[in-house]
């Protein structure tokens, strides 16, 4: 078993270093201070120097890595796992510098793979060039989302017209005007069998009918910095039935194919971001005096700081795994893997971020530091793709399925 990095992702990750060091790094500071000027705080990427960003990105070829194939970087799970971890260190400005930022990355995939070639041209190509950005409509505020065939908005076919009726919440990047295109999923058959009555469909933002109600707030914060999330609601939306993605009945399948990828890009990320909180754990722990002596030689600060250790590397091997348990056998032969890492990772960055928290005294509660910031955001990851109970109750009968059917081997 080799551990180490092949010669194309030790490259990158070089370049992406180096492009963290010399250009996102500098440009943080400068980037919120552009968001406080904008007219529209919700435009973050109108702000100039996430476009300088992009630019330098682009000529160093870190553009479009998450997406296989002819689209994208060209790279696999395994080879995109160690880049997706850097970006994830700044989360709010470096993953969307490199074109690689939810929700536009499941959107692009699911448009590579399901979309017509129409649809590609016309909402696909703007977004790999990063002209524009988009949001995904699934989550309501009147079901449990988190059994997706309980989505209630309708999808009425009209002649030659699809009619959209429903209100949504939680709508990642949609309060930005740039977030040109929703994909909507809703229920064109409600007599259908439970998993064929949904089905995806390609709504403009400027669309008549079409509200963008509010921008919601998580513990405090609107997040801004990606567009936020809005509530929205579709009051008689006409689209042409050519908006349809995939065909009518699809669309339980299309989010399954879409949320894999992005639970392992997630939990990629999370692991960056746990490494910047540790680093800001041993940096203040050696600083600060307490009690006649440095934290970092507390003992309890210092079980804080192993800790931390253990959990993140066991973090990493198990998404590296996954990742290739996707790129060898596929996101179904790695569906158990999948759940097990969206389990552990938002559980395990939270503990490390609290840590690092407390570490900081009052500084960690603050705006002077990521660490408050980024655990509200990891607090999010045990809902968005599905909360912590939904995959802890599929991997358990997963497993004990397939401990029974041992069990009757000889």
């Amino acid at each position: 078993m080799d551990f180490a990095l092949d010669a194309k992702t030790e490259e990158l990750r070089d370049s992406l270093l180096d492009f963290m060091d010399t250009q996102v790094n500098p440009a943080e500071p400068v980037f919120h201070e552009q968001l406080g000027q904008l007219r529209n705080k919700w435009a973050w990427d109108s702000a100039p120097a996430f476009a300088g960003l992009r630019a330098q990105a682009r000529r160093r070829g870190l553009w479009n890595l998450f997406l296989p194939g002819e689209h994208g970087g060209g790279l696999t799970n395994l080879q995109y796992a160690p880049l997706a971890e850097i970006t994830g260190r700044i989360p709010h400005l470096a993953p969307a510098a490199l074109n690689c930022a939810a929700p536009d990355t499941g959107n692009m995939e699911v448009l590579s793979i399901f979309g017509t070639a129409e649809q590609k041209k016309e909402w696909l190509e703007p977004l790999l060039e990063g002209e524009i950005r988009s949001s995904f409509a699934m989550t309501e505020p009147d079901v449990a989302s988190s059994d997706a065939t309980n989505i209630t908005t309708s999808i009425v076919r009209d002649g030659d017209e699809y009619v959209i009726n429903g209100r949504k919440w939680w709508i990642t990047g949609a309060m930005n005007p740039n977030a040109r295109i929703l994909i909507v999923m809703g229920r064109t058959d409600p007599a259908a069998d439970r998993h064929r009555q949904q089905s995806m469909i390609l709504v403009p933002r400027d669309a008549p009918g079409v509200e963008i109600r509010r921008g919601m707030e998580v513990f405090g914060y609107d997040d801004h910095e990606h567009g936020g999330h809005a509530e929205i609601v579709l009051a008689d939306v006409r689209v042409p039935v050519s908006n349809l993605i995939g065909e009518e009945g699809q669309g339980f399948e299309i989010a399954q194919a879409r949320l894999g990828p992005g639970r392992i890009h997630h939990c990629m990320r999370s692991i960056g971001m746990a490494e910047r909180a540790i680093e800001l754990m041993c940096e203040r722990a050696g600083d600060r005096v307490a009690f006649g002596k440095p934290l970092a030689e507390q003992g309890v600060v210092r079980e804080w700081i192993a800790e931390s250790r253990v959990r993140v590397e066991q973090l990493r091997l198990l998404v590296l795994k996954t990742a290739w348990l996707m790129d060898t056998v596929g996101n179904k032969g790695a569906h158990t893997e999948i759940q097990a890492i969206k389990i552990a990772t938002p559980a395990a960055v939270e503990w490390i971020l609290d840590k690092a928290i407390q570490v900081h005294g009052a500084a960690g509660l603050s705006q002077d530091l990521p660490l408050a910031r980024c655990q509200a955001q990891i607090r999010t990851l045990r809902f968005a793709d599905g909360p912590d109970e939904v995959h802890r109750n599929a991997l358990a009968r997963t497993e004990i399925r397939r401990q029974a059917e041992a069990r009757k081997s000889p």
